[in-house]
């Protein structure tokens, strides 16, 4: 037994050091790919004019999509942000899926809200729609709130916005988002540009839990003061920046964010839409709208932007980040199991022979490997057989690279758009270089614990993160109802002013960088 024990010790510390290399290979050629993709992105926005495409009378429309379970505190600030886009052509579908606390009446009192007859096709799955609203003031008029029983999952909700969405496509984005003023305006321009069907398109999300709020708007940023959320911070900016925009460039993006992506409606819908019983409805998406396009053999494009247009509210308490990692956990072993057939498949292209074997070798067996590496040194030190000056200089290598990883994201990233004050971007950094013995282990350890629940079918339904609500500006903002008066006397001479039908008011967000 203690020969096989320490034979296989030997051949699993081999091939660890062959999955190293390999794996730091892959992010050095992502570092490379997103410098490239990046500063093709920074060209290309120079030879933009979204003024034209704001004032043209062909602009595509959109409808924006956002569920909402158990959401009052945030959701009137929220609403007022999605209400608040410079475009001039889009709607904003609210989907109430089933709140049990008073996020619908809300809605009803702060926007003026009444029940109407509507023309609800339902051609994807959800559950049963009850009501639907619109709003009696002129202000809201692009407002459309559905109230339908709970489907138990987000992708059920987003399910019943599609089927109310008027326009050719939507945006998918979590309620508790807070978006620019130019979203819109920046991720359509993929869609009109590409040589190539694009389908879906995605841009860099932050942490918005230190930020001050303005009738829904932010008016200051700032990096989260809280540590997990702090982490959060860079954790996106090292997969948005790094990851997403280096596979940007050879258009092999393996997911778009649930919380904020521009859609094709017509893929989403011939693809089956969002299935209700998947963790990870996001990756699930974009891997049903990728197998679709590959079996209809049809060229198509994924697309990210490496600009900020959505900050979201991110779990400060370690309950709720918990659920959350165990969630997206068992959304990557639902991935795996549904499409292995698809793995090395060259009928799906970069779908079968980059996307899918890259996110099981490296995103699902890495905290596998990991986990029985911690094992194998464990049982290693018990018996004496460390050799300690290798071990060491095999970890510290391992640390340097990731921290260095790490920092160049984050500087990288300040270079592109200078979002933070400099202490703020030094504190940023320092937490690099505890992240690794901190915040990786716990993300090590609920990924693990969603492989054994959904590997066990073990029951869950959708998850409601507990809200703090954002951080108030120190000037009192007036309701809607208070403002609606005004809002239409100012109609007509923003109408004579030439600005453009679907933006309602100047956004205090305009003042930011």
């Amino acid at each position: 037994m203690r020969h096989f024990l320490d034979h296989f010790f030997d051949v699993y510390q081999n091939g660890v050091f062959i999955y190293c290399c390999a794996i730091y290979c892959c992010y050095l050629l992502l570092t490379i790919f997103s410098y490239v993709s990046i500063l093709a992105d920074i060209r290309r926005n120079h030879l933009r004019k979204n003024l034209v495409l704001i004032q043209s009378q062909l602009t595509p429309g959109i409808s924006i999509i956002a569920g909402a379970f158990n959401e009052e505190l945030t959701i009137i600030s929220n609403v007022r942000s999605l209400l608040t886009m410079n475009y001039p052509l889009y709607e904003v579908v609210i989907v109430n899926d089933g709140s049990t606390d008073n996020t619908m009446n809300s809605l009803v009192r702060e926007f003026e809200l009444t029940e109407v007859e509507f023309a609800y096709f339902p051609l994807l799955p959800s559950k049963p729609v009850q009501r639907i609203f619109k709003s009696e003031n002129p202000a809201c008029s692009n407002l459309l709130v559905i109230d339908k029983l709970n489907g138990g999952s987000k992708a059920d909700a987003i399910n019943a916005g599609i089927n109310a969405a008027s326009y050719s496509y939507f945006l998918n984005t979590d309620v508790d988002c807070i978006l620019h003023k130019d979203t819109l305006v920046q991720m359509i321009q993929p869609f009109l540009d590409d040589e190539k069907r694009v389908i879906a398109v995605g841009a860099t999300l932050r942490m918005v839990n230190s930020c001050q709020v303005e009738s829904g708007v932010i008016v200051q940023m700032k990096a989260p003061r809280e540590f997990l959320p702090a982490f959060q911070e860079i954790e996106y900016t090292r997969s948005f920046v790094l990851g997403k925009m280096g596979w940007n460039l050879i258009n092999a993006i393996p997911n778009v964010s649930g919380g904020l992506g521009l859609f094709d409606k017509e893929i989403v819908i011939a693809a089956g839409g969002y299935d209700a019983s998947s963790f990870g409805e996001d990756i699930d998406m974009i891997m049903r709208m990728s197998k679709y396009m590959c079996e209809q053999k049809q060229p198509y494009a994924i697309r990210y932007l490496p600009q900020t247009l959505c900050w979201t509210e991110g779990p400060s308490s370690l309950k709720v980040f918990k659920n959350q990692r165990i969630r997206w956990g068992r959304g990557l072993y639902q991935i795996i199991s549904s499409y292995y057939k698809l793995i090395l498949n060259p009928k799906y292209g970069r779908l079968g022979l980059i996307v899918l074997p890259y996110n099981f070798i490296f995103e699902f067996c890495a905290p596998v490997i990991e986990f029985v590496g911690i094992l194998c040194y464990i049982y290693l030190i018990t018996l004496h057989l460390v050799n300690w000056p290798y071990a060491i200089v095999l970890l510290l290598f391992v640390y340097t690279f990731s921290v260095c990883l790490t920092l160049l994201s984050i500087v990288w990233d300040q270079l592109v758009t200078r979002r933070y004050r400099l202490r703020e971007v030094m504190r940023l950094c320092a937490l690099t270089f505890i992240e690794p013995f901190v915040y990786h282990p716990l993300v090590m350890v609920f990924a693990l614990w969603g492989y054994v629940k959904q590997f066990l079918k073990v029951t869950s339904h959708w998850g409601h993160m507990q809200r703090k609500g954002f951080a108030p500006a120190t000037i009192p903002v007036p309701s809607l109802r208070e403002a609606g008066p005004s809002l239409r006397e100012a109609g007509p001479s923003l109408r004579e002013a030439g600005l453009p039908a679907g933006r309602q008011v100047p956004s205090p967000i305009e003042r930011l960088p």
